[in-house]
């Protein structure tokens, strides 16, 4: 399956996947740096008693620091769109980890 995306400059922008492409949730992101990339480690996050939390790393994901840059300005415009359309992300208070998190587990 493919999408083609026309940017404003006119450059058209064919987006594929690949047979190995699968969606996966994610409550957590572990962020290592070198001077050359980012790396950022997916995972799910579990409670497993109230001072004991189990991650399960699942994908590991290389960036270059330009890319990593343009990923957190997507991110803090995509961020300011979710704000304004459904209120503001709370993540302290008793209840916001509630709302953004399957099994009720905490916000970490």
């Amino acid at each position: 399956m493919s999408q083609t995306i026309t940017q404003p400059d006119n450059t058209r922008v064919t987006l594929e996947k690949s047979v190995d492409y699968r969606d996966s949730y994610a409550n957590s992101v572990q962020v290592r740096l070198s001077i050359w990339d980012f790396f950022l480690v997916f995972g799910t996050l579990e409670q497993q008693a109230p001072d004991q939390v189990r991650v399960e790393s699942f994908q590991g994901i290389y960036l270059s620091p330009q890319q990593a840059k343009a990923l957190s300005n997507v991110l803090s415009h995509n961020v300011a769109q979710y704000e304004q359309t459904f209120g503001t992300i709370s993540l302290d208070g008793p209840d916001a980890h509630q709302r953004f998190t399957p099994g009720n587990g905490p916000v970490h």
